[in-house]
């Protein structure tokens, strides 16, 4: 009889798990390229904090949006292929944001971006899945380090191409989005060889935890409002980071990217960790102990000089990043049976607390100062004192379902 649960005598598929994790290093490579732009587009656009927070609300919304949908659909009509089709719309938003004359075309490509993506993560968190063979928190942090890696390396790469020739230069990044056309077709091979395998196959008898519906609701609520305090957190220092470096030290440009990057490729590096824990310890301890556990760091930013802040957005990268992997295949877990809607709602949730962040961050940074919403944003991190209140799932029985 077979299950989701791993039965240990199988490993990953390596081949898929990497390709999948270079597709997602791609995509998200390419929605960077929104945020890490943001200081070329406000001088040569004369945007306020606002209207940049506009910006990440229209894409994040775009982005999310769609995802439980897509989700949804896609347990029940596969579409291995459908990956390619959003890259489609992601190539066109960068074409398009290369040329954009003016603030409404700017929203117009980042919005088809956000399609792109949100046609993007479902599917692709399933093959994550279909090719862990049991070992979930690993592959999902492996597909997930691959998006954050991509994130890291946008600030630098427009800080190389971009800022020093002009916005046209942004598209040379559609070479990025053909690569992932083309690994994207690779994986979509094996995905449809799997559905066909599983269609001449007798059906899988799913484990589901034996838990009342209230328990599972509750605990998918309180899984929500850990994203919402890490999203609108890391929200604050995407959107915002190199403005409050460049108006508390005197930086430029350039070298308020790197700092950028500090925090984001150690978000990648805390993602792997992430997972490899959550396998071992339990996905419940690496939640508490990832939200809460950036809450001293968080809370000493606003005060420290330019050398400890470079050395503490790498501690809270490496903390507050460790959670989503462990987040989504817990969610994965309660609810085994709707995989795609899951792994949808919560990236799409996280999307879209990362936009209405950057809008609500943009306004009361208008309002008061860049700096002074990391102070007040550095309490964040301590709401994840609830993952205290999560089931054990490694102590939940659990029961055959067809």
């Amino acid at each position: 009889m077979s299950s989701i649960k791993s039965t240990g005598s199988q490993k990953p598929v390596y081949a898929i798990l990497i390709a999948i994790s270079v597709a997602h290093l791609l995509n998200d490579l390419l929605q960077a390229v929104i945020p890490a732009i943001y200081p070329k587009l406000e001088a040569k656009f004369n945007l306020t904090f606002a209207q940049v927070g506009m910006i990440t609300l229209c894409y994040q919304l775009a982005a999310s949006i769609f995802q439980p949908v897509v989700g949804a659909y896609t347990d029940k009509n596969p579409k291995p292929y459908s990956q390619i089709f959003g890259m489609l719309f992601t190539m066109a938003g960068i074409a398009l944001l290369a040329y954009a004359p003016n603030y409404e075309m700017i929203l117009v490509s980042v919005i088809l971006v956000g399609i792109g993506s949100s046609i993007f993560h479902p599917e692709s968190s399933r093959v994550a899945f279909m090719a862990s063979n049991g070992r979930r928190s690993f592959a999902q942090s492996v597909f997930q380090i691959g998006g954050n890696t991509g994130t890291a390396l946008a600030p630098l790469l427009i800080a190389w191409i971009v800022l020093p020739n002009g916005q046209l230069y942004i598209l040379w990044f559609v070479g990025f989005a053909i690569l992932a056309q083309i690994v994207l077709g690779y994986i979509a091979k094996w995905y449809s060889n799997k559905l066909k395998i599983a269609s001449r196959s007798t059906k899988k008898v799913i484990q589901v935890p034996d838990l009342s519906a209230f328990k599972i609701n509750s605990a998918i609520a309180i899984l929500l409002i850990l994203i919402f305090s890490k999203y609108f957190y890391v929200a604050s220092i995407t959107s915002y980071f190199q403005f409050y470096t460049m108006d508390k030290f005197g930086l430029n440009e350039v070298q308020a990217q790197v700092y950028l990057f500090y925090f984001l490729i150690s978000v990648a590096v805390g993602t792997l960790l992430g997972g490899i824990f959550g396998d071992r310890f339990g996905r419940k301890y690496v939640i508490w102990f990832s939200v809460l556990g950036a809450a001293p760091f968080t809370l000493a930013l606003p005060y420290v000089d330019m050398h400890l802040t470079g050395i503490l957005i790498v501690i809270i990268g490496l903390i507050i990043s460790s959670a989503f992997p462990a987040i989504l295949v817990y969610a994965q877990e309660l609810l085994p049976k709707k995989l795609g809607m899951v792994s949808g709602l919560f990236y799409g949730f996280a999307f879209g607390m990362g936009g209405v962040g950057s809008a609500v961050l943009g306004l009361w940074a208008d309002a008061t100062s860049i700096q002074y919403i990391y102070h007040i944003c550095s309490f964040l991190p301590l709401i994840g004192i609830i993952a205290y209140f999560l089931p054990n799932m490694q102590k939940v029985k659990y029961k055959d379902v067809a």
